[in-house]
């Protein structure tokens, strides 16, 4: 099936988000918003060659928009030219404004795909407003947790110095985090951003970093769409199986799927917190299963 790709634009009071919108030249199921995580952007689920889930999944007529979040990817303006944002932001303005401008263009329920960090970041926004939810088909996270209770050689490194310590360093010196100018990461980020998930990372309470909302209290309460949990067998740091399960216990998903990638469980790549979304072998193996359990969705027509 031909795919069409086009970039679109969400105007917000001080930046301008954007979507890549892959379209699938068929009938059209239902329509998918995919969030990255930190240190990347939207292009960890698409490529202009056709690979990646969002291509697959347009393939099988969702058709998908993944978003950059302000200051990464397309969208404007860039870090680099002074734009500032905290983690509330991205929970209270854009994720919400960006779930809207879907279902405005389709009059449907969503699909919400997520990937690491932003799995957490969109739990928070659904719980804090929950009428969101109301919107919302389905939420599938890939390697989604929120406290790194791993303790190895890996977290000392990559997390204990160098995300929580260079990081902010860099932040304060340039303004922004240039992640991909040090080889932190695909994207830059935020300084204010880094600074509230340093906290959360390290085990903080689930609360607001600016006015202290309760988000594991709301989780409590929140009428969760149907969700699916993934997470990789060589994940060891960033989305570890043990942490992805704790992330949802923790925001009351327990119903949730939660399947487990690697050659143990019978899948034919060791994935890992990338290799997940971006292995050749997804496509037979847990991109196929996704497909066929979004198709069996209630409102999935």
């Amino acid at each position: 099936m031909s795919l069409l790709q086009q970039s679109l634009y969400l105007a917000l009071p001080d930046y301008r988000l954007h979507l890549r919108q892959l379209q699938p030249a068929g009938k059209l199921i239902a329509p998918v918003l995919y969030l990255h995580g930190a240190v990347e952007n939207g292009r960890i689920f698409y490529s202009q060659s056709g690979k990646g889930l969002g291509c697959f999944l347009a393939e099988q007529g969702f058709i998908g928009y993944a978003a950059d979040f302000a200051g990464r990817g397309l969208s404007t303006p860039r870090l680099s030219e002074g734009l500032q944002q905290s983690q509330q932001q991205m929970i209270c303005q854009d994720i919400p404004a960006l779930l809207n401008y879907v279902y405005q263009q389709h009059q449907q329920k969503i699909i919400l795909i997520c990937h690491s960090w932003a799995g957490v970041l969109a739990a928070a926004s659904l719980a804090r407003f929950p009428e969101l939810t109301t919107k919302v088909l389905a939420k599938v996270c890939f390697g989604s947790k929120r406290v790194i209770s791993v303790n190895s050689f890996a977290r000392k490194l990559k997390i204990d110095l160098c995300w929580n310590r260079l990081a902010p360093w860099l932040g304060q010196r340039y303004g922004y985090v240039p992640a991909k100018r040090w080889r932190l990461g695909a994207d830059d980020e935020p300084t204010q951003f880094l600074l509230d998930t340093v906290r959360w990372i390290r085990g903080e309470p689930f609360v607001d970093c600016s006015d202290g909302f309760d988000y594991q209290a709301a989780c409590q309460h929140t009428n969760w769409p149907p969700l699916w949990h993934f997470a990789a067998e060589k994940d060891e740091l960033l989305g570890h199986p043990q942490d992805v399960q704790a992330f949802i216990e923790e925001a009351a998903q327990q119903q949730a799927r939660f399947t487990l990638l690697g050659r143990a469980a019978g899948y034919q790549h060791p994935y890992d917190h990338i290799t997940m979304l971006t292995a050749p072998q997804a496509r037979n193996e847990h991109f196929a299963e996704l497909a066929n359990w979004l198709k069996r969705l209630p409102s999935a027509e």
